[in-house]
C-alpha cells in the first residue's frame, strides 16, 4: 500500500473516531484522545500482521526445507524443488514461491529469481536459505542435503527456544496491558454518566486526561521494552 493512501487512512480512522466520541459525550478533549487513538489504529495492525506473517514464516520454515530436501533428494533440480514448494509447500510460503517458478519460467535467470524470492519474503530465515542456496548452486558438489538439514535443525531448536520463552512472559505482558488499559474503561464506563463526564470538558479535566494518557503510554512502551526478546534482523539483504 503507498505512503499517501495509508496516511488518508490513518486520518479517515481519525476523524470518524473523534467525531463519533464527541457526538456520544459533547466533551472535546475526549474526542481528540479518542481520534488519535483511531488514528493509530491502522498503524497498529499494519505491525501486528508484520509481526504475525514472521512468526508463521518462522514456524513454517523447517517443514519448507525438509520438502526441499527430499524433493532434491528425489532427484529434481534446485529450481524445481523450489518451484514445487509453490504448490505442494507450507500454506504461509506458497505464494512467494509460486512466484518464484513464474519468474524462472520467464528469465531462466536462477539468481535474479533468487534476489526478488527475498525481496518477497522479507523474513531473516528466508534471507538464511535464499544464500545458501545461491551458495550451493555456485559451488556445486554434495553438500546441499548436509545444508539443508543443518538449516532445518538450527531453525526448529529456535522456533523451539523462542515459543517457550515467549509463552512463559505472556502472562506478564497481558498483566501489565489490564493495568494500562484498566482507567479507561473506568472512563468508558463513566462516559454514559453526563453529570460526570463533562468534567473532562474543563482545562483541569483535559490536563488529568493528556497526563494519563502520556503516562499510559510511557509505561507501556517503557513494559514493551522491558519484556522485548530479541528481534533477528535482516543482515543478508
Amino acid at each position: 500500500m503507498a505512503a499517501p493512501r495509508f496516511l488518508a487512512i490513518c486520518g479517515s480512522s481519525g476523524l470518524v473516531g473523534a467525531l463519533v466520541v464527541e457526538v456520544a459525550t459533547r466533551t472535546a478533549p475526549l474526542a481528540l484522545l479518542a481520534g488519535a487513538v483511531a488514528g493509530w489504529l491502522p498503524i497498529s495492525l499494519v505491525q501486528s500482521r508484520g509481526r504475525r506473517r514472521q512468526r508463521e514464516y518462522a514456524a513454517v520454515w523447517p517443514e519448507a526445507i525438509d520438502d526441499l530436501a527430499s524433493a532434491v533428494r528425489a532427484g529434481l533440480s534446485l529450481p524445481e524443488a523450489l518451484a514445487a514448494l509453490g504448490v505442494r509447500g507450507p500454506e504461509a510460503l506458497r505464494e512467494p514461491f509460486h512466484q518464484f517458478a513464474l519468474d524462472y519460467q520467464v528469465t531462466g535467470g536462477f539468481g535474479e529469481c533468487l534476489d526478488r524470492l527475498k525481496e518477497r519474503l522479507a523474513d531473516p530465515a528466508g534471507d538464511r536459505v535464499v544464500e545458501g542456496l545461491r551458495i550451493a548452486r555456485e559451488v556445486g558438489g554434495g553438500d546441499l542435503g548436509r545444508l539443508l538439514r543443518n538449516l532445518s535443525s538450527y531453525l526448529r531448536d529456535a522456533e523451539r527456544t523462542r515459543s517457550e520463552l515467549e509463552s512463559r512472559q505472556s502472562w506478564s505482558l497481558n498483566g501489565a496491558r489490564m493495568a494500562v488499559a484498566a482507567p479507561w474503561l473506568v472512563l468508558v464506563f463513566m462516559a454514559f454518566q453526563p453529570s460526570v463526564i463533562r468534567h473532562y470538558a474543563t482545562a483541569g479535566g483535559a490536563l488529568v486526561l493528556a497526563l494519563t494518557a502520556v503516562l499510559c503510554v510511557v509505561a507501556y512502551r517503557l513494559m514493551l521494552r522491558i519484556a522485548r526478546l530479541p528481534v533477528e534482523e535482516r543482515i543478508l539483504r
